[in-house]
């Protein structure tokens, strides 16, 4: 279900990005060829007026086949008005750009239905009100809890002791020491909406730096929902957008730096088996924070493609902008070449974070 799920998110955001690329490029006169969803090999396509819908075999992007994109194609005299490369650099840019910008601007709407809908918030235990829910954050894998089947996103409702005796106050911090004490207990809780009962033995050595504490291996947190009035959320929703994407430009650019000095820890990047956990993750907390998550994806991919790499539209916007001071187009030749190494990199950067999501999983 997570995959299928994580597919749908994907396939949403590829064709937000594209259709960015597709309208502006329309709209400033160049004719597109194809609109694809994946990769080639080509699974199948519709043809609607001089456009050719398709889907690709490899599920992992998109992308916008406009004509004369590639430079080096022979066109003919009416085809030749109506070419990328022969449109004004404001129209060629502007097309590249369209993509990571439709990318911001759906992130915004996601977050504001978010917010209108009802977002859950960890609020600290002395702040909590009465309709604060003791929520499970995360769970420890291979851990008790897990083996247990108690997932993130989970309500706890009740927790007893061998002896029957509940614990007196539902905080995260009372309830950890009451475990501790307890040995084993049992848990009541909410799994989509409906209630378990399950039996679970507390082990220690879990904890870093505390290995004599018995735990189960949750962490645990206060969650209230709370909604926001339709102008309150777009605004609200509008600062939350700016601060993600300085948040993940920052991030993005301390990686890159690390990296240069052969000393990045990736270990906290996800590729799309990592992501496609998550998404699961994501969906258990609720529908607002699906969309959450989503526009997360969206803007972390508004970020990536601005970056000034061959093959993204960072970098063919940087080749642009070098015809644009130049005053005469590059050779097609060596856009063509930087825009092949720049997708093999991604490829194999690609499969080298792929590779890692899939050892977490084993290990």
């Amino acid at each position: 279900m997570h995959i299928v799920l994580f597919i749908l998110v994907l396939f949403v955001l590829v064709l937000v990005h594209e259709w960015g690329h597709f309208i502006v490029a329309k709209k400033t006169g160049m004719r597109v060829d194809e609109f694809g969803i994946g990769f080639p090999p080509r699974l199948f396509g519709i043809k609607k007026g001089e456009t050719l819908y398709s889907i690709n075999a490899i599920p992992l992007g998109g992308f916008v086949k406009i004509l004369g994109e590639d430079g080096d194609v022979p066109l003919s005299d009416t085809e030749k008005p109506r070419a990328f490369s022969n449109r004004p650099l404001w129209a060629q840019a502007l097309v590249l750009l369209a993509g990571v910008t439709v990318n911001v601007l759906f992130a915004w709407v996601l977050i504001s239905l978010a917010f209108m809908m009802g977002t859950k918030n960890t609020v600290d235990e002395a702040a909590a009100g009465p309709e604060a829910k003791l929520t499970v954050i995360s769970v420890l894998k291979n851990s008790p809890a897990a083996k247990a089947g108690v997932v993130t996103g989970d309500v706890i409702s009740k927790v007893v002791n061998t002896n029957g005796h509940p614990v007196e106050v539902l905080h995260p911090s009372t309830v950890s020491d009451f475990i501790h004490d307890a040995g084993t207990v049992t848990i009541t809780y909410t799994h989509g909406g409906k209630e378990k009962v399950t039996e679970v033995s507390t082990h220690d050595g879990l904890v870093p730096g505390d290995p004599n504490k018995r735990v189960i291996g949750i962490n645990m947190g206060l969650v209230e929902e709370t909604h926001r009035p339709f102008f309150t959320a777009i605004y609200e929703a509008g600062g939350y957008t700016l601060t993600s994407i300085v948040s993940i430009a920052v991030g993005i650019s301390h990686l890159a730096y690390d990296a240069l000095r052969f000393k990045a820890d990736f270990s906290g990047v996800a590729g799309p088996v990592g992501i496609a956990g998550m998404v699961g993750d994501a969906a258990s907390m609720g529908a607002a924070t699906l969309l959450i998550f989503m526009a997360l994806i969206s803007l972390n991919l508004a970020v990536i493609n601005v970056l000034p790499f061959p093959a993204l539209d960072g970098g063919r916007l940087l080749l642009v902008i070098i015809e644009w001071m130049k005053g005469s187009a590059l050779s097609p030749r060596i856009s063509q070449g930087l825009n092949a190494i720049g997708f093999i990199l991604l490829l194999v950067l690609m499969g080298a974070v792929t590779y890692n999501d899939i050892l977490k999983i084993i290990h």
